[in-house]
């Protein structure tokens, strides 16, 4: 696969809870340098990010992260805040509980009030592909068709283990029309990511691909 198409589906990630401005700062200039898709970092971080980057690349942050067990509330409040400073895009965690529990219903809603708020921009479903059970992410890859969403995401990659080969086969052969995939977690080589694409998955999030790119660069 060429490399460029590549790094245009990547999601160049950042969201160590130690992350300092100055390594933000430094993605946002590979994200640039590597025309990458977008910048995915901490909502703390978003209008520092926007400002610098002045609409040259997409920011992405993230909302009811890492867990999602946060009330709809409190979600529909971060996508606001974030929003106004600046994102592009948002990467949204699903109530966990409310899927095990057959809470769909209120799933539903949740993601719909937060694509609401997102309006024309992006809003990717994260929903923790390694926490759940086969039958649960066909559901959710049903509840994010019928809520309007544009993205299901494997995984935060914070969690027991990322996204898998299985797991975007799956997606690809239950979500509905216009529903892009998101692969997130593990990816770890070129190899990988070349395999999530070919697999169908339109994002990819990582921050592993650039710098094996910079490294290749510098040896």
């Amino acid at each position: 696969m060429d490399r460029e198409n590549l790094f245009q589906a990547v999601d160049h990630t950042l969201l160590a809870q130690t992350a300092t401005w100055e390594e933000i700062r430094q993605i946002c200039d590979d994200a640039l340098a590597y025309h990458t898709a977008s910048v995915c970092i901490p909502p703390s971080y978003v209008k520092r990010a926007a400002e610098y980057l002045a609409g040259r690349m997409a920011v992405c942050t993230v909302i009811g992260f890492p867990n999602g067990y946060q009330t709809t509330a409190v979600k529909c409040f971060e996508t606001r805040d974030a929003l106004d400073n600046g994102a592009d895009e948002i990467d949204m965690v699903i109530n966990i509980g409310d899927l095990k529990d057959k809470n769909y219903a209120a799933i539903e809603d949740e993601i719909r009030k937060l694509k609401e708020i997102c309006g024309e921009k992006i809003l990717k479903v994260i929903i923790e592909t390694c926490l759940l059970t086969d039958e649960e992410k066909i559901k959710m890859c049903q509840i994010v068709t019928a809520s309007g969403a544009d993205f299901i995401k494997t995984s935060t990659g914070f969690s027991k283990a990322g996204a898998t080969f299985d797991d975007i086969a799956l997606f690809a052969a239950h979500v509905g029309p216009g529903v892009r995939m998101k692969a997130a977690g593990g990816i770890r080589s070129f190899a990988d990511a070349e395999k999530f694409m070919e697999l169908g998955a339109g994002r990819l999030g990582t921050s592993r691909i650039v710098k094996l790119a910079k490294a290749e660069q510098n040896s």
